[in-house]
């Protein structure tokens, strides 16, 4: 391998660390209703598990208030049931034909708790990142000992790959603030 696949085989996987941090911090609570919230959770839908926005639509009608339009209303018991299993800690009111979510105030209790999770999940995605940087400098070493790459040719890829860990946490420290300050706005 070059320096550049090294690098960009890196780079990918760093992406995609970021992404799934935030799918992660779309499903963590605000003060406010967001349909991110339920989107992932699955529902049992003629036993295979569904994630809940392929199967209705979601919506945010109010600033406290989520509704869940299923698709096929013969599901609403499922999707009910997949909420309460959730550890959302909501409680979906259902008429047959929608299900309405309340979302209550967080007191500053919750909001310290979910700040923490954030925070928790920020650095598993930094641990993430720092496991892919392991990854890349001992394939730019076996490379090296197998005469592919130079001496100085390891130690810019070394750079390179240091240089893109660095943006990457960067981002990873900036989702991380945004959703705290979110979580902890009035």
């Amino acid at each position: 391998m070059s320096i550049e696949e090294i690098v960009l085989e890196a780079e990918d996987r760093m992406e995609k660390t970021v992404h799934l941090l935030d799918d992660q911090l779309r499903g963590v609570r605000t003060g406010r209703a967001s349909t991110g919230l339920v989107e992932s959770i699955r529902v049992d839908y003629y036993g295979s598990p569904t994630p809940l926005k392929q199967m209705a639509n979601l919506s945010t009608p109010e600033p406290q208030q989520i509704l869940i339009r299923p698709f096929d209303p013969t599901v609403i018991g499922a999707i009910v049931k997949a909420i309460q299993a959730s550890d959302l800690g909501l409680t979906p009111n259902s008429d047959n034909k929608v299900v309405r979510l309340n979302v209550p105030a967080l007191s500053m209790e919750q909001r310290k708790k979910l700040v923490g999770r954030v925070k928790e999940l920020a650095e598993e995605a930094r641990v993430s990142l720092r496991n892919i940087r392991r990854d890349a400098n001992k394939q730019a070493e076996t490379e090296q000992t197998d005469k592919i790459l130079t001496e100085d040719e390891l130690e810019t890829c070394k750079e390179e790959i240091q240089s893109l860990i660095k943006r990457f946490e960067a981002k990873v420290n900036d989702r991380a603030e945004k959703k705290s300050a979110e979580i902890l706005e009035q």
